[in-house]
């Protein structure tokens, strides 16, 4: 029975650092480190690095930036498109450092389902803001960006404390995110779309009379 308990309380830890990595990995950092600093979880030899103050610190500032960026429609955006290439890496070292080195080929597994998972949440994440700011008003983005937020230590907070129930949770969201990720890519693609025909510039209408009165070629 405890092998089990530590075989799902090193799961848990391990997709749900990468799992909320994709959505907002300083609120990931910043949680993970206060949790270990105040007793209530205990971090892998691999991560305990994140309850040094300074690292606590920086991950906090960093997630004020993001908290007031993530909130602007369109800056988070260009926000999320930055950290394609910061959270995906960040989430595969999470939950490598989660299992730990008890063997090569289990933390290399780890790191390769992390990232992906990472990857998978990130972009569920940056495809449902494209969609959302379609909207005029920015309350909905607002409101969505902390659900997120709340959604991130809520998640951590519950793989730390029901390893088990956040892994069944994990499990229902990872199904629906499959579901709904090939939708929001065509709706993308729509947005992207309508936006080029916006921007397109259109000929004059010197040109366009140039067009109507060139004489048809001679056979």
């Amino acid at each position: 029975m405890d092998e089990l308990n530590q075989i799902s309380n090193t799961l848990a830890l391990s997709m749900g650092a990468a799992w909320a990595s994709g959505i907002n990995l300083y609120a990931t950092l910043m949680m993970l480190g206060i949790l270990s600093v105040t007793g209530n979880m205990t971090l892998p030899p691999e991560l305990q690095i994140l309850a040094n103050p300074l690292v606590i610190g920086a991950a906090t500032l960093m997630f004020i930036v993001e908290f007031v960026a993530d909130k602007m429609p369109g800056v988070d955006t260009g926000w999320d498109s930055i950290h394609t290439f910061i959270r995906i890496p960040a989430g595969a070292m999470l939950a490598a450092g989660a299992v730990g080195d008890v063997n090569q080929a289990m933390t290399i597994s780890a790191a390769i389902v992390g990232g992906g998972l990472a990857a998978s949440t990130h972009a569920f994440k940056s495809g449902s803001r494209v969609m959302i700011n379609t909207s005029p008003e920015p309350f909905s983005n607002w409101l969505v960006s902390v659900a997120e937020d709340i959604t991130v230590f809520g998640g951590i907070w519950l793989a730390v404390q029901n390893p088990v129930l956040f892994l069944v949770l994990l499990l229902f969201f990872i199904v629906l995110m499959v579901w709904l990720l090939p939708k929001l890519w065509k709706f993308i693609k729509i947005v992207f779309t309508t936006l080029g025909r916006l921007f397109k510039p259109s000929e004059s209408p010197s040109a366009q009379q140039d067009k109507k009165i060139e004489p048809p070629a001679q056979q």
